[in-house]
């Protein structure tokens, strides 16, 4: 299930998203009835997609959660659409927003990826809000601002380092999907990931048994990586993921150092290059300057 942020009355979205916390929402009509806020609701929906997803989020559920009607709630927040882009924003109030950049930016920038991956794992469901439109609230700008005053630590151009931010998140996102998948499914078919891999792994040598002659780079890749640790801690595939993430984000980093060094070096280069042109005049056809 994908969710759209921005689906219902976008004003009035904008104002629950922006206004102080405790704060009446702006409205016409009859007052609410007093012992209920909206920040209570939107608690309410969060620890409901917290437990059993966004699915499970509905006016009349969370109305059950907070003592009212799921008509009582309408007052305070228009419908569930308004309702999870609240919901999204407030979840990400615990990101933090400061990171000491006295290690350098990469000690910072892994602090800030790691606390994302365990926000992602908190939250599973915000992982259903697509990225694709964003809910443009004060805490998700917040997150935002906190990893880009990370980056522009770097030296590095404003259009490298939004393509940085989108591949981070991307990240981020999509290696806490495999394990949110992995514990969900799990909990839906009641077998373990090594259960699964073991009955499937037996029958899968009897129905493809020239496997290793058909693909052996992927059969090379196995024996070679394969761990067999001691009761591991983690179900097989969270575990897989979590090192994935690991691993991935070692990559990235390192690939964001070796741009920052090669900026570095084209920096002096490139003046020279101008200082070069400039010596020997404009390349020939180019626009001289004619005065005024």
């Amino acid at each position: 299930m994908v969710v759209f942020a921005g689906q219902g009355d976008f004003r009035r979205s904008l104002a629950l998203l922006w206004r102080t916390p405790g704060e009446a929402v702006p409205r016409s009509g009859p007052g609410p009835r007093p012992g209920l806020t909206v920040d209570a609701i939107v608690d309410a929906g969060i620890a409901i997609a917290d437990a059993s997803g966004i699915a499970a989020v509905s006016m009349r559920e969370v109305g059950k959660r907070v003592g009212r009607t799921g008509m009582a709630l309408y007052t305070y927040v228009p419908s569930k659409d308004e309702l999870v882009d609240v919901m999204y924003d407030r979840a990400l109030a615990e990101m933090p927003t400061g990171y000491d950049l006295t290690d350098g930016w990469r000690a910072a920038l892994s602090a800030w990826t790691h606390d994302y991956w365990a926000f992602c794992l908190r939250h599973p469901w915000t992982l259903q809000v697509s990225q694709a439109r964003p809910v443009l609230g004060p805490n998700e700008n917040a997150m935002l601002e906190t990893v880009l005053r990370i980056l522009f630590a770097t030296g590095l151009s404003a259009q490298v380092l939004r393509r940085v931010v989108g591949t981070l998140i991307n990240h981020v996102r999509g290696a806490a999907q495999t394990v949110v998948d992995s514990r969900q499914a799990a909990a839906a078919t009641g077998v373990s990931d090594e259960d699964w891999w073991a009955a499937r792994s037996a029958a899968f040598e009897e129905v493809v048994p020239d496997f290793a002659e058909r693909f052996p780079t992927v059969v090379r890749l196995a024996e070679e990586a394969a761990t067999a640790p001691p009761e591991p801690e983690l179900p097989y595939l969270e575990r897989e993921a979590t090192e994935t993430f690991d691993a991935g984000l070692a990559v990235l980093l390192d690939g964001i150092e070796a741009i920052v060094r090669r900026s570095a070096q084209d920096v002096p280069d490139a003046r020279g290059a101008r200082a070069a042109e400039g010596a020997q005049g404009p390349p020939s056809g180019s626009r001289r300057y004619s005065g005024p």
